[in-house]
């Protein structure tokens, strides 16, 4: 199905927030109108994050015809760890699902990295051009900030209220993250100026 740009950034932003958007919205009608405890709470807002999850991927293969792959990964760990929470009526499932996925994505941004290989040069392909030194950088960067981000919700979720913590996974977490990117551009532009060094001349 053929969208136009606004049409589609509205699906893209759908997909990529839409079960994050519901779970907020259904924590928060749940404790202030419906007057559930926030235990309580937490868990009839995880019917929300996995009803709305499910959609947003159904949306988002229905008018694109794809998943595009962070979508695709987080949109499934949210049914898997909102079925858990669901399942064992626990949830430090729901809450430790930010914390399990930061660390998978920057052990294997890192661990890319140690084995010489680069997972974000080759996820963004040839949407950023900038030599090898400038992505490993980048990759550095983004998989230390992961690790940072699964240390911070660990914090959050123990240590505050569960209210607190419902805003800080949404827009919290994504506010950092767009805050970061952010702080990643003046790196990407001094790379993005230099390129690869040619190769040697064999006569």
């Amino acid at each position: 199905m053929k969208l136009s740009p606004t049409a589609h950034k509205w699906v893209r932003g759908l997909v990529d927030y839409g079960g994050l958007v519901v779970f907020l919205l259904g924590f928060f009608y749940n404790t202030k109108i419906v007057g559930l405890a926030s235990r309580e709470a937490l868990v009839e807002a995880t019917w929300w994050l996995v009803g709305g999850s499910a959609l947003a991927l159904v949306v988002g293969l229905v008018f694109e015809r794809r998943i595009a792959p962070f979508p695709l990964i987080s949109g499934g760990a949210a049914l898997l760890f909102g079925g858990l929470t669901l399942f064992f009526h626990d949830v430090r499932f729901v809450k430790m699902k930010p914390t399990v996925m930061n660390s998978l994505f920057g052990v294997v941004l890192l661990g890319g990295l140690i084995l010489r290989k680069n997972p974000l040069k080759m996820l963004l392909g040839d949407a950023v051009k900038m030599p090898e030194e400038g992505w490993r950088k980048l990759t550095l960067n983004y998989g230390l900030f992961f690790l940072a981000l699964a240390a911070v919700n660990e914090v959050v979720w123990r240590t505050q209220p569960d209210d607190i913590w419902v805003v800080f996974r949404f827009p919290g977490l994504l506010i950092l993250s767009v805050l970061f990117s952010f702080a990643q551009v003046p790196l990407m532009m001094k790379y993005a100026k230099t390129d690869e060094p040619p190769p040697p001349h064999v006569e």
